[in-house]
């Protein structure tokens, strides 16, 4: 099977002032899919600007025609299933059915505490999450939804006329612990990861693809247990947080190395982050769009 490869593009620039044109370069450029993150604000970035993913995708909904779209990764940590599902179904309509929802349970960054609560722990994130998905999974095949759950309630919620895609849009879960791959293998069409993130600062290239290929191996295993086949699913790496770092985007045969030990591994998708001048993401534009005019061939 060909690797796809995909772009993130963080939410930093105004729409008028470059936000438009990287997405209208993302489709020009081939890529499979383009997505965002889906943060209030996220790390270095915060006291700089920040745009709403949601908005941001509908707005490049309108300036492109054949570009996947999506978030990598939305999380309960600001969001309820209700008012996300019936965004989700206007932004599949206006981009005429060309988006994935990457989901994820969320972490301990500034959307944690943003609307005045306590970090939940690992814990309350996998509670929520595994009511999170399964309801937002109705909202979005059913025209009427009543449910009362622990964290998340939907009372005669409706989402006529539904998504353009059937039974709905993609979930590409991001999950590495048992009970998010347990929902990735139940309610995924794809399944996202980083990779190990105890291997960042210390760890070795090696160590990494060992680590992914015991992820991908416990994804059979959730598979397996709800009669699902794990190639059913795509395999998406966001790359950027693994012991190899940027040097994979030093050059064109430095990526097509590093996509090929990942793509021996099942992977079938791997996104890239959009450059960004004076910061982690600070690669030579030339380079990133060489990567994305000829890896992808090299590749299949």
């Amino acid at each position: 099977m060909s690797l796809r490869l995909s772009t993130v593009i963080l939410p930093v620039d105004r729409w008028h002032e470059g936000g438009r044109a990287k997405w209208q370069r993302a489709e020009e450029l081939g890529f499979h899919a383009a997505y965002t993150y889906d943060h209030l604000s996220w790390r270095s970035f915060r006291d700089g600007p920040w745009f709403g993913a949601l908005p941001t995708l509908t707005a490049a909904a309108t300036a492109t025609d054949r570009l996947r779209l999506g978030t990598l990764v939305t999380s309960p940590n600001f969001r309820h299933p209700v008012t996300l599902a019936k965004e989700l179904i206007s932004l599949d309509d206006i981009s005429g059915g060309r988006v994935t929802l990457g989901i994820g349970a969320g972490g301990n960054g500034f959307d944690a505490t943003a609307l005045g609560q306590e970090a939940w722990t690992p814990k309350e994130r996998a509670d929520r999450f595994g009511e999170f998905v399964p309801l937002l999974d109705r909202l979005l095949t059913e025209g009427a939804v009543s449910q009362k759950g622990n964290f998340y309630t939907a009372e005669e919620a409706r989402n006529l006329p539904g998504c353009v895609q059937r039974p709905r849009l993609p979930f590409a879960v991001a999950a590495t612990g048992p009970r998010g791959l347990k929902l990735a293998a139940k309610y995924g069409q794809a399944w996202v990861t980083t990779g190990d993130p105890k291997l960042y600062e210390e760890g070795t290239p090696e160590q990494s693809v060992e680590a992914l290929r015991g992820q991908i191996a416990r994804l059979g295993k959730a598979c397996a247990e709800t009669d699902r086949d794990v190639a059913d699913l795509d395999k998406i790496l966001l790359h950027g947080f693994t012991p190899d770092r940027n040097r994979p985007l030093e050059s064109v045969n430095a990526f097509v190395d590093f996509a090929g030990r990942h793509q021996e591994l099942g992977f079938t998708e791997i996104v890239i982050h959009w450059p960004i001048p004076r910061s982690g993401f600070a690669v030579e534009q030339p380079i990133f769009e060489a990567i994305a005019a000829r890896a992808p061939a090299q590749l299949r």
